[in-house]
């Protein structure tokens, strides 16, 4: 089961770069326009782009989790 969270969060994490670079891209536009904020465009590509990231990284601590279920002896069980 582990190896399905994982190939879950690699796809996060490639929409997460996706994301991340559409961010960067309507930065430098509002830079080239001459704007003097950020635009909100971005920052929620970022706020989303973060979103997704922790999103992956609870999916891979869900996939290690169950690794270690595997290993625990059936003494250690209650």
């Amino acid at each position: 089961m582990s190896d399905h969270f994982d190939r879950v969060a690699d796809r996060l994490e490639a929409i997460a770069e996706e994301l991340a670079d559409t961010a960067l891209t309507e930065l430098s536009s509002a830079v080239r326009r001459g704007d003097q904020k950020r635009p909100a465009t971005e920052r929620t590509l970022t706020q989303a782009r973060r979103a997704i990231e922790k999103a992956a990284h609870l999916l891979r601590g869900i996939g290690a989790d169950n690794d270690n279920d595997n290993d625990i002896d059936s003494d250690d069980r209650p």
